[in-house]
């Protein structure tokens, strides 16, 4: 079991009636949620993209996109369980500021 594989029940329930995919809650959140916030939390999100790029591209010039390019297909399921990760982070920024 890699690491990831105990949180597996998180984020295989795509299509649960009950529980949906990570992505999905994300979805339901931000078209939910007061919008304020959401806005906040989605500038914060680009925000920290653009730092993360910035700093890449300071470290690896243009070496990180044909990296990300290269890897595609080799760390697809790292970069989908990150990814669902993420979603589930951000849902529970919005929700926890929502409240």
């Amino acid at each position: 079991m890699n690491e990831y594989g105990k949180y597996a029940a998180l984020f295989e329930d795509a299509d649960d009636v009950f529980l949906g995919s990570p992505k999905s809650k994300f979805l339901d959140i931000i078209f939910t949620a007061n919008q304020n916030l959401v806005q906040d939390q989605l500038e914060k999100m680009t925000t920290k993209m653009a730092a993360m790029e910035i700093l890449l591209e300071e470290k690896l010039g243009d070496y990180w996109e044909r990296e990300l390019a290269t890897n595609d297909y080799s760390r697809s399921a790292e970069v989908e369980e990150k990814t669902k990760s993420l979603y589930i982070e951000f849902t529970g920024e919005i929700v926890t500021r929502n409240e």
